[in-house]
């Protein structure tokens, strides 16, 4: 038998807990807003996150990506699954497109989860400056594993 679970105070809980994440508050790291199987998530451009060549480091658009498929993830009854037996839900694939730089400002990371699986997920997400242009597209393929809890 499944726990209940009030949605509310589940993603109350889960976006208090994005806040205090050491890793999220190093590369300013926020959830705007997140549900079942999507997510919007941002991180605004610092000289600390850049570069050689003065624009957002690479790195940090993945994590941006990454961070925002997990977020996504984690109010589906997939996620619930694992938390219930004390499974696991890593990232087994992230791939990275960078269509342009970023230098200033916001970047905001749209991710959906168009196949969710018993064992296998898959996540596309779209990362655009404050003008709305595409800095970057990404993609992720999640595995789940009940555990034995």
């Amino acid at each position: 038998m499944t726990k209940q679970r009030d949605p509310a105070k589940l993603k109350q809980k889960l976006l208090d807990l994005a806040k205090e994440l050491p890793f999220f508050k190093l590369i300013g790291y926020e959830v705007v807003d997140f549900g079942p199987g999507w997510s919007t998530t941002q991180i605004r451009f610092r000289p600390e996150l850049a570069n050689p060549n003065g624009t957002v480091h690479g790195g940090v658009i993945a994590s941006l990506i990454d961070a925002g498929t997990t977020h996504a993830m984690l109010t589906t009854d997939q996620f619930q699954m694992v938390r219930d037996t004390k499974g696991i839900m890593t990232t087994v694939d992230l791939r990275v497109k960078y269509l342009r730089p970023l230098d200033e400002g916001v970047m905001t990371c749209e991710t959906k989860i168009p196949h969710i699986g018993k064992r296998i997920s898959h996540a596309q997400s779209v990362v655009t400056n404050e003008a709305g242009k595409a800095i970057a597209i990404g993609d992720a393929t999640l595995m789940i594993i009940a555990g034995k809890g």
